[in-house]
């Protein structure tokens, strides 16, 4: 169910239906628009009684919401969610590119700043590393976890990066929470529902990687968990599904990117390292992603691939990532956004924890 407020309501009102909602025992999701207010309704399990709801001062109508995620829907915000960043210009969603650069896993304080030197340099916003890093084999290299998100700590205040790390559990989200910028959410973990709610929970960005079998349902409704709980600031991310191909190692659907934002207003980025696992293939797919309307690219950087204690094969040089640059750059005035190269650094030394998004 949704609440549609007058494009006039005023915070009173809007605060006024809030409070009716949680006297009735539901939920209340006041979702600000460009236009208007719209309240989503949870934890309903059937339809709810909109009598005294349509009959409020502020309320413009009462309507039904038909799709199972009802936070991520468009139904409930017509607008894209833009999330911006305290102390920078840097944004994921709207007409700007949002780009997410840097290692698969942080390895030492030297190898991830001779990356962000050179990401940054050449306009990344973001950096992404693994500090915990859920890994198909026990034996392989499962990050360097604390002294990871220090080191990436000291690359936001060098650099003016913003931070993107994943957490795989509990505890690793309280860590990732208290270091990074945005949490993200490995694909693994896409319908981890305890993790889910927990980072619902958090007042940060969360990025969501697509589970590798999920459908685009099944994608939102993972976002919904987080929504439900009252984490407005969600980014989805594609990183490939697994199919039959045996030519790359997963296979890229570039198609969820119109799919998502016809029917949800959340942001959504595409990894093309992942989605293909082939360094040659890294930039076609990520001039692709471009050209279909993603709102940002998530990407593997490695100044010495050869030598990764992970994902090395995917990872492109740093003068890939400028070339591709370069390129997109040229293809974002097609489809109507723009590629700011680099971040204008408001206080880079401060952590930015209050994130808002519009």
């Amino acid at each position: 169910m949704l609440v549609v407020m007058k494009a006039q309501a005023t915070a009173e009102e809007i605060q006024a239906v809030c409070d009716h909602i949680e006297v009735m025992g539901y939920r209340p999701h006041p979702m600000p628009g460009a236009q208007r207010t719209a309240i989503g309704i949870t934890g309903n399990q059937g339809e709810v009684d909109r009598g005294n709801l349509e009959e409020m001062s502020g309320v413009a109508e009462v309507i039904r919401v038909s799709k199972a995620y009802k936070l991520a829907s468009r139904d409930v915000k017509e607008e894209d969610t833009i999330i911006h960043f305290a102390g920078t210009d840097a944004t994921i969603g709207g007409r700007n590119l949002a780009i997410v650069a840097g290692p698969c896993s942080i390895e030492s304080r030297e190898q991830a700043f001779a990356i962000a030197e050179k990401v940054a340099a050449s306009g990344a916003q973001f950096f992404r590393g693994g500090a915990y890093k859920p890994r198909t084999s026990p034996y392989a290299f499962q990050g360097l976890g604390l002294d990871a998100l220090r080191i990436m700590a000291e690359i936001r205040d060098t650099f003016g990066l913003r931070i993107i790390t994943e957490a795989l559990d509990n505890e690793s989200l309280d860590l990732v929470a208290e270091w990074a910028d945005v949490v993200q959410i490995g694909a693994r973990n896409m319908q981890n529902f305890s993790l889910l709610k927990r980072a619902g929970r958090l007042r940060m960005p969360v990025l969501l990687k697509r589970g590798m079998s999920a459908t685009l349902d099944e994608f939102l409704m993972a976002a919904e968990y987080i929504m439900s709980e009252g984490n407005y600031e969600v980014i989805l991310c594609e990183r490939g599904v697994r199919t039959f191909a045996d030519h790359t190692r997963n296979t890229l659907d570039l198609s969820i990117v119109p799919a998502v934002q016809k029917h949800s207003h959340l942001p959504i980025l595409v990894d093309p390292s992942h989605g293909t696992g082939k360094r040659d293939q890294v930039l076609p797919m990520a001039r692709g992603a471009v050209a279909v309307g993603a709102d940002g690219l998530m990407i593997e950087v490695h100044h010495q691939p050869e030598k990764a204690l992970s994902d090395g094969p995917q990872s492109i040089y740093p003068e890939q990532f400028a070339r591709m640059m370069d390129e997109i750059e040229q293809i974002a005035p097609i489809v109507h956004r723009e590629l700011p190269r680099g971040i204008h650094v408001e206080t880079a030394a401060t952590k930015p924890h209050d994130s808002s998004i519009r």
